[in-house]
């Protein structure tokens, strides 16, 4: 049996639950994409400042989407949360330039985690809609996003307070869920 026809199958499975990991450096984005993702209001954001989590259906599959504080203090503790892992999204700020050396670190190491190894990866480079974001393909280079072997990858332009470009990289997250884990 191929994968697709497994994905066919799980895709029609009612509530087909899957465990999506947004993580990214603070101030990304990250909240604000969930928030849109469950069709909340976006107009008051505070920062993380442990985590919040989230279900929702999209393309018939159940999201958990767990969204970890991205404070440099919190990062250590990320790992607690990578264990069942189905996708990992990371978030970046496009328009904050001074941090896209800090975030490539923070990415590289995810990368390396063996219990994140071959979890499909879709980066939201968030932040479009301000006129000093760094296209996704500019984010893509610089990141070495090619060197990227073991996974299957994604890099999405986005805007999480218009909500454009967050539906085509939540379509990629459900054609590319990893096979469940039992």
């Amino acid at each position: 049996m191929g994968l697709l026809s497994i994905l066919r199958r799980l895709k029609h499975s009612p509530d087909q639950e899957v465990r999506l990991l947004l993580l990214g450096l603070d101030n990304a984005g990250k909240t604000t994409l969930l928030k849109q993702l469950a069709s909340e209001d976006v107009s008051h954001i505070t920062p993380t400042q442990g985590f919040n989590i989230k279900s929702m259906q999209s393309q018939g599959f159940k999201l958990n989407v767990w969204d970890i504080g991205g404070q440099r203090k919190i990062r250590p503790y990320w790992r607690n949360y990578f264990e069942n892992t189905d996708v990992l999204i990371y978030v970046i700020d496009s328009s904050d330039r001074k941090r896209f050396e800090e975030t490539g670190q923070e990415l590289a190491e995810l990368m390396e985690e063996e219990k994140l190894s071959m979890v499909p990866l879709l980066i939201f480079a968030n932040k479009q809609d301000l006129m000093t974001a760094a296209p996704a393909s500019e984010l893509a280079e610089g990141l070495n996003l090619h060197t990227i072997r073991d996974r299957v990858w994604q890099i999405q332009a986005c805007s999480a307070i218009t909500a454009e470009g967050v539906q085509d990289g939540m379509t990629w997250v459900c054609k590319n869920i990893a096979v469940p884990k039992k």
